[in-house]
């Protein structure tokens, strides 16, 4: 059993860390808010710190998911930072859905201390969290990889090693790409379907069976539908991944116009207060039939 510091106790990280301890490993926690922190220590035992050095400090392992590159070079660097306290060949593995600019500076930093740095970012939302059904994608060395990989199978049903530091923001920027797209579709598709008197729940029933299936559509089809938008993941962290991927766009040189515009779109549900919504909240922007 390992050693595991897990910083960043919030709708993802408190059930993530919840995983290992319940799986027999010794956990220690930090979290900004501490009163989060002394609630996971209720619910899982094992110990609370006042710092992310304090916590990483003998570890074997630290997780972090924290919520951007601010954030996570907060709790890494510094006198009272993770790193500080890391023993070499220790592993840090990061949840955050970052930049990967900042995954490959904390490589080249964890790598002069002896550490090694994983930039691990997870898709599932907070019911994937809490179920242990994560989809994990990690960039950085196989070695270290193939010593966190296990841990990471606690609260991953997915995990995978994408390729070099960085390579793990990489491939969430795709999967953040391809929900923006299939979310809007889905929007136009319910609404059309709404102004053309159909019934949406039967229309979906259809063509779920068909190529217009997604995962988006059967899990998100009713609440968009009723207009219910609480399942978890809300519009202000869409619109911070969007914005990750836009700005690595202008540094490869991809084409992303229906991404952008889809982030205006996003734009639009904050401003009519939807900030906090889930995603599915695009079709807000789009006016419910008369009847």
């Amino acid at each position: 059993m390992a050693i595991v510091a897990f910083i960043g106790l919030g709708v993802m990280g408190f059930p993530m860390a919840g995983y290992l301890a319940k799986n027999g490993h010794t956990v220690r926690v930090y979290n900004r808010t501490s009163a989060k922190a002394a609630n996971w220590v209720k619910d899982y035992g094992c110990s609370a710190h006042e710092t992310p050095k304090e916590a990483a400090s003998g570890a074997d392992f630290v997780m972090a998911c924290v919520g951007n590159d601010d954030d996570l070079r907060s709790i890494a660097i510094g006198d009272t930072g993770a790193l500080a306290g890391m023993k070499s060949g220790s592993v840090f593995v990061d949840h955050t859905t970052a930049s990967a600019t900042v995954a490959r500076e904390l490589h080249g930093l964890a790598g002069e201390q002896g550490v090694a740095f994983l930039d691990a970012p997870v898709s599932g939302g907070q019911a994937g969290a809490e179920n242990g059904a994560l989809t994990i994608m990690v960039g950085g060395d196989d070695a270290p990889y193939q010593l966190a990989e296990p841990l990471m199978q606690h609260y991953g049903k997915s995990v995978r090693l994408m390729g070099a530091s960085g390579a793990g923001q990489l491939t969430k920027m795709v999967n953040q790409i391809c929900i923006a797209g299939l979310v809007q579709g889905l929007s136009e598709g319910l609404h059309f379907a709404e102004c053309a008197g159909l019934d949406g729940k039967a229309v979906i029933d259809v063509i779920a069976k068909g190529a217009a299936q997604s995962w988006q559509m059967e899990n998100r089809y009713e609440g968009m539908l009723d207009r219910h938008f609480d399942y978890g993941f809300a519009v202000d962290w869409m619109r911070k991944d969007l914005g990750i991927v836009l700005d690595e766009a202008k540094n490869n040189k991809a084409s992303l116009p229906v991404t952008a515009m889809v982030d205006q779109f996003y734009s639009d549900v904050q401003a009519q207060g939807g900030g906090r919504w889930d995603t599915s909240s695009l079709i807000v922007r789009l006016p419910r039939a008369k009847s």
